[in-house]
């Protein structure tokens, strides 16, 4: 069965984090968002939203379609 997105999100999000080195804490600052929120992405326990996906990426430098291939 194919992994679902969110899950498939969460991981490239949390791959790109600890590469980049960066904590939970500094990627949700860099991103403007609350720190548990990214934790939740990377459980993939929240549905995201488009535009919190372009604030994920841009805080990593990449660009959306990075975290959803």
């Amino acid at each position: 069965m194919e992994e679902n997105i969110l899950i498939k999100f969460g991981k490239r999000v949390r791959e790109e984090r600890v590469k980049q080195n960066l904590s939970q804490e500094e990627l949700a600052e860099k991103a403007g968002v609350h720190r548990t929120y990214i934790g939740m992405i990377e459980r993939a326990e929240k549905n995201i939203t488009l535009e919190n996906i372009e604030r994920i990426s841009r805080a990593l430098n990449l660009s959306p379609k990075d975290l959803v291939d």
